[in-house]
C-alpha cells in the first residue's frame, strides 16, 4: 500500500467521488494532529456558513467565494505546512486565510469591510491576506499566484530557509497560460513550491471535463513538466495531510516542486450570486455523502476518540464563531484619512508624479 495512501482514480467515475479509504484508518497520524485538523474543519465549516449568514444580512460588501464541502484540503495542508511557509490562495481564500492561523474575528470584519478586517477594511472576501502567518494573499487574477509563489520559492531558495511555497487554485486555472509557464519554470529552477488544484469539476459553471483534452486537469499534465502525477481524495482530511508532509518534506529537501489534483466538490455555487443548478441533482446528493466532517467524524470514532470530545471541540468552535462575529459587527467602516493610505509602495497615490 502507498504510503501515502492516495486513491486510484483511474477505477471510478470521474464526476462521482470515491469510496472512503478505511485503510486511512491505520494511517501513522498522531491523535493530536488529528484533533487538530478536525477542530479546523470544524472552524472553516462554521465561519464559512456564518459568512453565507451575513451575506443574507447585506453585510458582506460584494460578493463572496465560499468553501463550504471543500474544507478538507485546506485543513490538510495548513496541518501540514511549518509556521514559515507561504500560501497563496485565489478569490475562494477563506479556509486557506484560518488554516494558516488568521484570526476568524479579524477575516470576518475584512469581509464586512471594517478597520478591524486584517486589511483594514480595504481588501474584502477576494482579497485575505495576512503575511505575518504566511497567508501572501488571495487573487482574483486567475492563475497570477502561482508565478508569484514561484518568486517566494526562489527567495527561499536562495536564502537557504527551508521555507516551501504552496500555490492553492480551481481546475479552470489548469487551461490558463501561467499554470503552464509556472510549473515549466518550477522545475527548470527546482523550485521549494507545491502546486495545489483543488478541483471541485467546475471551472465557475462549466463542468472542467468538457473543455480539457485530460481527464485530470492538473494531474494530467504533470508528466509533460517532469512531475510525478498525485490524485488525491480532497475530502479526506488524512489523505490530504499525508499526501502534503511527502511533497512538502521533498520540496524542503531540495527536490524541486510538486503538483497535486485535490479531488473536491463545493456544495453551494460559484459564488453566493450563483445558486447552482446547473449541476446534477445525483452529482450533488452523491457528494453530499462525501461531505468531509461527518467522514472525518465518523473516522475518528473509529480509531477511539470519545463522542463527547468531538461535541466539546464543535461547541467550543461555535463560540469561537460567535465571539468573531461580534468583534467583525462591533468595528467601524474605514473612514476618509485611510484612503490614500497603502495604494502603493510609498502610501500614497502621487507615486506617477
Amino acid at each position: 500500500m502507498p504510503t501515502d495512501y492516495r486513491y486510484d482514480y483511474s477505477r471510478r467515475d470521474p464526476r462521482l467521488p470515491p469510496p472512503v479509504d478505511r485503510a486511512l484508518e491505520h494511517a501513522p497520524i498522531p491523535e493530536d494532529v488529528r484533533l487538530g485538523m478536525y477542530r479546523k474543519l470544524q472552524e472553516l465549516r462554521q465561519f464559512g456558513k456564518r459568512a453565507h449568514d451575513l451575506f443574507l444580512q447585506n453585510l458582506v460588501k460584494g460578493t463572496t467565494h465560499l468553501s463550504l464541502g471543500m474544507e478538507a484540503v485546506a485543513t490538510g495542508f495548513g496541518a501540514a505546512m511549518r509556521p514559515g511557509d507561504y500560501s497563496f490562495a485565489t478569490y475562494r481564500g477563506h479556509a486557506h486565510s484560518l488554516a494558516r492561523g488568521v484570526d476568524p474575528g479579524a477575516a470576518l470584519a475584512e469581509l464586512l469591510g471594517r478597520e478591524n478586517g486584517v486589511l483594514g477594511g480595504k481588501g474584502g472576501s477576494m482579497h485575505l491576506t495576512d503575511v505575518a502567518k504566511g497567508m501572501m494573499g488571495s487573487y482574483a487574477i486567475i492563475g497570477a499566484h502561482l508565478c508569484i509563489a514561484n518568486g517566494a520559492a526562489w527567495s527561499a531558495q536562495m536564502r537557504g530557509t527551508e521555507q516551501v511555497a504552496v500555490a492553492f487554485f480551481g481546475d479552470g486555472t489548469t487551461n490558463i497560460g501561467a499554470f503552464h509557464e509556472a510549473l515549466n519554470m518550477a522545475q527548470v529552477w527546482k523550485l521549494p513550491v507545491v502546486f495545489v488544484c483543488e478541483n471541485n469539476l467546475y471551472m465557475e459553471y462549466t463542468p472542467i471535463d468538457l473543455v480539457t483534452a485530460v481527464e485530470h486537469p492538473a494531474a494530467g499534465r504533470a508528466a509533460s513538466y517532469g512531475m510525478e502525477p498525485i490524485v488525491v481524495d480532497g475530502n479526506d482530511p488524512d489523505a490530504v495531510y499525508l499526501v502534503a508532509t511527502r511533497v512538502l518534506e521533498r520540496a524542503r529537501r531540495g527536490a524541486g516542486p510538486s503538483l497535486v489534483e485535490a479531488i473536491t466538490y463545493r456544495s453551494g455555487g460559484h459564488s453566493r450570486a450563483d445558486p447552482g443548478k446547473y449541476r446534477p441533482a445525483a452529482e450533488v446528493e452523491a457528494w453530499a455523502g462525501h461531505d468531509p466532517i461527518p467522514l472525518y467524524h465518523s473516522r475518528l470514532l473509529a480509531v477511539g476518540v470519545p463522542e463527547a470530545t468531538l461535541g466539546t471541540i464543535q461547541r467550543e468552535v461555535a463560540e469561537v464563531v460567535d465571539a468573531a462575529t461580534e468583534f467583525a459587527r462591533a468595528g467601524r467602516e474605514p473612514g476618509e484619512p485611510s484612503l490614500l493610505t497603502e495604494v502603493f509602495a510609498d502610501g500614497g497615490s502621487r507615486w506617477r508624479n
